[in-house]
């Protein structure tokens, strides 16, 4: 009997030893990664993996602001949420003290935003590491940032369209402007803002990714004009109208702008410089608020949905805010909205107050319907309701 206890007794701790000393398998977590390539630009790669992540998922590049870390926009920004609900990669970039003072993308040198150079060409082979690695699907790349990183976002769109299919950019810049556009609004056509783009990659006839634009109506540290800029750069480049298809106001009265299904843009009202989040369990909720992380609306997740990343996920619509049939609405002429103060007017064009929605030419000959939505806010209502 004693000798059967005292078996018996071994073999337990026996089994606990081996528990001991069995590790356990580590759940997903940010991985610094090295050896991706000859890396010109001296960035650092970390990325996160959805644990059990199959081959041919999507793979997300997603690009942190000035003064910010790849840890602090992989813990805010909610896109490790979307990156195990929609079941993909997210790779996410950093920059160093010792190529900008201030940790920011470098998005105004041209040996950085070049094809085949600097940072640009770093983070390229980020993703070619992360599709070998990972089996992520080539034809499902996509990028996006903020501020620093959304002019990088920019910059990589331009630089290598052939390798992204998508991209969102969230309060940055549009391609080739350099640091003056970053504080005032540029007098550049369309076209003009086109063939930035068109030089970057000479004699690439397409397809070109799909763009979607955030900003908030109240940053002051990349003036909103920027919105607008890179609206017209990219439905240039797609050669599409930039007047919209489509407008719609998501939830806390964000104007969604869409043209056609290859550029979109979304105002976000009152917000100032930074990545809109909107912390919560639900679907539509993520990350969490801190320095140039601010509560609003979920970005990332209506991100997710532009680019398609959703398919086999939630299929209903985003929430919209319709607006109520009480507020009021005017008809007019842009010069006559201008003069009432429902609207503004900047090298000749008309912009709704508060929205900040192209109105077309400042005259008395374009006519359009304006609906007040807030104090000092108003967005194109034509044809749904009467003056």
């Amino acid at each position: 009997m004693r000798a059967r206890i005292w078996t018996a007794v071994a073999m337990i701790v026996a089994a606990m030893i081996g528990l001991a000393v069995s590790p356990a398998r580590a759940a997903a977590t940010l991985t610094q990664v090295t050896g991706f390539g000859s890396n010109p630009g001296a960035l650092r790669m970390f990325s996160y993996v959805p644990d059990g992540l199959p081959a041919g998922r999507p793979l997300v590049v997603a690009l942190h602001g000035c003064t910010q870390t790849a840890s602090a926009y992989y813990a805010n920004s909610g896109w490790p949420k979307y990156a195990d609900l929609y079941r993909a990669a997210v790779v996410f970039p950093e920059q160093t003290s010792a190529n900008n003072a201030l940790s920011c993308f470098n998005w105004f040198t041209a040996g950085d935003i070049a094809r085949g150079q600097g940072e640009a060409l770093s983070i390229r082979q980020m993703v070619a590491h992360a599709v070998a690695t990972y089996g992520s699907d080539p034809s499902r790349v996509y990028v996006t940032g903020l501020s620093a990183g959304g002019a990088m976002t920019a910059v990589m769109l331009a630089a290598y369209p052939d390798v992204f299919a998508a991209g969102a950019v969230v309060a940055g810049l549009p391609y080739n402007c350099g640091t003056i556009c970053q504080s005032q609004a540029q007098s550049k056509t369309p076209a003009q803002w086109g063939n930035l783009v068109r030089a970057a990659y000479p004699g690439y006839g397409g397809p070109w990714p799909r763009v979607a634009i955030w900003h908030g109506t109240s940053d002051s540290t990349v003036v909103p004009a920027n919105a607008t800029e890179l609206r017209d750069q990219w439905t240039n480049v797609h050669g599409i109208s930039q007047t919209p298809t489509a407008t719609v106001t998501l939830a806390g009265g964000t104007v969604q702008e869409s043209y056609g299904t290859a550029v979109q843009l979304n105002r976000v009202p009152g917000l100032g410089h930074g990545t809109p989040v909107a912390p919560g369990s639900a679907t539509d909720q993520c990350g969490a608020t801190g320095a140039y992380f601010l509560a609003s609306i979920c970005s990332s997740y209506h991100i997710a949905r532009f680019w398609g990343l959703t398919d086999g996920g939630p299929t209903t619509p985003p929430p919209t805010t319709p607006p109520p049939s009480n507020q009021p609405c005017f008809t007019a002429s842009n010069y006559a909205h201008t003069v009432a103060g429902r609207a503004h007017q900047s090298l000749g064009s008309t912009y709704a107050n508060g929205s900040n929605q192209a109105m077309g030419l400042w005259n008395t000959f374009v006519v359009h319907t304006l609906r007040r939505t807030g104090d000092n806010y108003y967005v194109l209502a034509d044809g749904q309701c009467s003056a």
